[in-house]
């Protein structure tokens, strides 16, 4: 079960996310948790007018935000030319819809705002495995320390305003999580998984006939092995060419499509505690020991409730914020400049 993701339309300051968390290419929808608002901020610029694309309620937005924005859009991939003016015209919608949410969080004083800042933006530069990572991701989105700062700032406020505005509001009965439940049934099912371990003595896809008899023969040795009660994990250790010889040739759970058709079909066939013949595969010749097997079922409704209501809450939410983005419209003065 996902969790609920606002619309990207609606941000102005995703970007903040997707500096934050570590690179634009998993920020195009940023996540609305269970009791919080979601991750938004606003970074009104003043700008020579030739570098403007709008203003609203006369803050200017410049072309520096569209180019950000239009990045995380885009995800790094080139776009068509004749897409590029609707990519930007909607990339100017979302900087309205998240400015003009920024202008209504102003209204509301954010306690220890400053503590909350320095918490977000630690903890965003945290991800990063050093300095140098940190400071060359912003510099792509042509940022620095300060403009983060900002955006933090400014995201921190509109998480506040809507945790405050539209998350109280958002209840789900309990009737409507169990509906989806038994409407979304496929959604819950969890597919039959074994868990295994294997002897491999691998080939190379070049080996002889007569490195493969000698493989095979080395396999039908340890089967016989196995057999006379020879532990499992100590042969793998000390034969396997699989890296999970290290785990004495544990391969945890695994379903069906996950493993090559010879070796899935022989481990979904034994029993737990049954040991194969030995298995030939296009990696050479594998011994199976099935440890567990558990069927497939459908997930019960107390283990998923919360994740359901979870889900129900975010959309309730995200449809909040998007009514109150367009009944704000309605009186804003929103100049489109963008040419």
């Amino acid at each position: 079960m996902k969790n609920m993701h606002l619309s990207g339309w609606l941000l102005r300051g995703f970007l903040v996310a997707t500096v934050s968390w570590g690179g634009f290419a998993d920020a195009a929808e940023p996540e609305v948790k269970k009791e919080s608002a979601p991750a938004v901020a606003a970074s009104p610029v003043v700008a020579p007018p030739q570098e403007l694309v709008a203003r609203v309620n006369g803050v200017a937005i410049d072309a520096v935000e569209l180019r950000r924005v239009k990045k995380v859009m885009m995800r790094g991939e080139e776009v068509p030319v004749d897409q590029q003016a609707a990519i930007a015209k909607q990339a100017v919608e979302q900087l309205v819809s998240a400015e003009l949410l920024y202008q209504a969080a102003a209204k509301l004083e954010v306690k220890d705002l400053d503590k909350k800042v320095d918490a977000s933006v630690a903890q965003g530069k945290a991800r990063f495995k050093d300095e140098e990572e940190f400071k060359n991701t912003i510099k792509g989105m042509e940022m620095n320390e300060k403009d983060l700062r900002e955006y933090t700032r400014r995201e921190v406020m509109i998480s506040h305003f809507v945790d405050v505005t539209f998350v109280p509001k958002a209840v789900v009965p309990e009737a409507d999580i169990r509906s989806f439940y038994d409407k979304n049934l496929d959604k819950f099912k969890l597919p039959e998984t074994v868990k295994a371990s294997h002897i491999l003595i691998g080939l190379d896809s070049k080996a002889s006939g007569e490195e493969k008899k000698k493989a095979l023969e080395k396999a039908e040795k340890l089967r016989k092995e196995l057999a006379g009660g020879a532990d499992f994990a100590a042969l793998a250790k000390d034969n396997s060419t699989c890296p999970s010889s290290q785990q004495g040739g544990d391969l945890g759970f695994f379903g069906r499509g996950q493993m090559v058709e010879p070796f899935e079909k022989a481990a979904f066939a034994l029993k737990p505690g049954e040991i194969s013949s030995v298995v030939e595969t296009q990696f050479g010749f594998h011994i199976i020991k099935l440890v567990e097997k558990k069927t497939a079922e459908t997930t019960d409704y107390k283990d998923v409730k919360e994740k359901i209501e979870g889900y129900l809450k975010g959309q309730k939410i995200n449809d909040a914020v998007q009514q109150f983005i367009a009944e704000t419209k309605k009186t804003a003065k929103i100049e489109i400049l963008l040419k």
